[in-house]
């Protein structure tokens, strides 16, 4: 498997960080696939983020 790293510039030009390099993908996903707490204040008032 392989990435490369790029940035887009709001013209939608691209301009590579780092080069393609192969990489080895995990044998299985990570032990805990839970997302940390959310740190947000609207979080941990219970209001969800997409209400402004």
């Amino acid at each position: 498997m392989t990435i490369k790293v790029y940035q887009v510039d709001r013209h939608g030009q691209t301009n590579t960080v780092r080069p393609k390099t192969d990489v080895i993908p995990l044998k299985g996903p990570p032990e805990s696939t839970k997302y940390p707490p959310c740190e947000y204040d609207r979080c941990s008032k219970g209001t969800p983020r997409h209400i402004p």
